[in-house]
């Protein structure tokens, strides 16, 4: 499978609240679980991004505000995130349920993954399945961190070792 963004997404029905399951952690949220993220449509035509997380061992929640930029011409399926300015990550839309219950996204690089959904956690026959489809886009699903939203949840990869 090719590692490509979806042809398109609808920015009204991919604002809201959506809640990180899995993620290749970055540097910067290596020690962060329980991300929510919420994604709110600025009049100056990006999305407000309002993260709220704990950190390992923490019991306070923390918050981050970040901007998400649409990349013209893409189907806005391909974002820049901003956490801090200047700097811009790539942020590709890979995988998005018809319903925009669930999204994943991605990287041209396979450098990040997050599986995102509306609710604190997806069936694990479909989890299992959208694992294995980002392991065959090139992803190294070993790599992926639960979030910890639910007390019992099973580890991706060592379901499919």
């Amino acid at each position: 499978m090719d590692n490509q963004p979806v042809k398109r997404v609808d920015i009204m029905a991919y604002a809201g609240k959506w809640y990180s399951l899995y993620s290749i952690p970055t540097f910067t949220d290596k020690h962060w679980r329980r991300k929510v993220e919420t994604y709110v449509i600025h009049p100056d035509g990006y999305y407000a991004v309002f993260t709220t997380y704990n950190v390992v061992a923490e019991q306070k929640r923390k918050y981050i505000r970040s901007k998400l930029f649409v990349v013209r011409g893409t189907g806005n399926a391909v974002f820049k995130a901003q956490s801090v300015w200047p700097f811009k990550n790539d942020y590709w839309v890979i995988e998005l349920a018809e319903d925009y219950s669930y999204v994943v996204v991605g990287h041209p690089k396979h450098k990040t993954l997050a599986i995102l959904s509306r609710k604190p956690e997806l069936p694990k026959d479909l989890l299992k399945e959208i694992v294995d489809r980002c392991r065959q886009k090139g992803y190294d699903t070993s790599k992926l961190v639960f979030q910890e939203h639910k007390a019992v949840h099973p580890e991706p990869e060592k379901e499919h070792a």
